[in-house]
């Protein structure tokens, strides 16, 4: 049994161990002094980047034109050939020759012909008058405001009486009453006449004709009443 073998194992052991404490002691070192940033930044160096411009296809050539049409001639009109005029001469009467000095009192006529006078024309009707306007009439005004109150008859008022006169009476040109007529009578004669001779205190407007006075009839009343 030899002893000198185990004292080489465990050299080479002590050897391993060391070198593993070594290359771990260099790898902190290397650390904390920035030698592994160091190898970064060796590594990792900046890459050029370059645009390839992309190819673009020739351009394509137009085609030509295509050729303008033939131009086609009108063709020619066709022919028409002239109407055909016929112009027809008139024929003229035979002249008279024959003159003479003495002036005839009616027309003379071709020999063969029969002379008719010539009508007379008629006469044309005498225009119509425009027609007259109608007349405008106003018939007379009757105001019993405008007479006078007559007087009352003594004999009427002693025996009471009273009542309404209706009168009739001509209206002159002057407006004066010229004539009048009894149309209804009161009652009693004497209230009748005085309310006829009332008429004279009274002044009517007569009536007129296109602005002319003229005589004309009208009505009015009396009322006789006691008080």
């Amino acid at each position: 049994m030899s002893y000198v073998q185990p004292n080489e194992n465990s050299n080479a052991r002590l050897a391993g161990l060391i070198g593993v404490v070594v290359f771990h002691a260099v790898m902190g070192y290397a650390l904390v002094n920035g030698l592994a940033r160091k190898i970064v930044e060796v590594v990792t160096q900046p890459l050029e980047t370059k645009i390839i411009e992309e190819i673009k296809p020739p351009p394509q050539e137009k085609p030509p034109p295509p050729p303008p049409p033939p131009k086609l001639a009108a063709p020619p009109p066709p022919y028409i050939p002239p109407p055909e005029i016929q112009v027809q001469v008139p024929q003229v009467a035979p002249a008279i020759t024959a003159v003479t000095r003495v002036k005839p009192t009616q027309p003379v006529a071709a020999p063969g012909t029969r002379f008719e006078p010539a009508p007379k024309p008629k006469p044309k009707p005498a225009p119509k008058p425009a027609p007259r306007p109608a007349p405008i009439y106003k018939p007379p005004v009757v105001d019993a405001k405008a007479c006078e109150k007559p007087a009352y008859p003594v004999a009427s008022l002693r025996r009471q009486e009273s009542g309404i006169v209706l009168l009739a009476f001509l209206i002159d040109v002057n407006g004066s009453a010229v004539e009048s007529k009894i149309e209804r009578s009161s009652g009693y004669r004497r209230l009748d006449e005085a309310a006829r001779n009332a008429l004279a205190l009274c002044k009517f407007k007569p009536a007129t004709t296109d602005g002319k006075p003229e005589r004309a009839w009208a009505k009015i009343e009396y009322e006789w009443k006691l008080q």
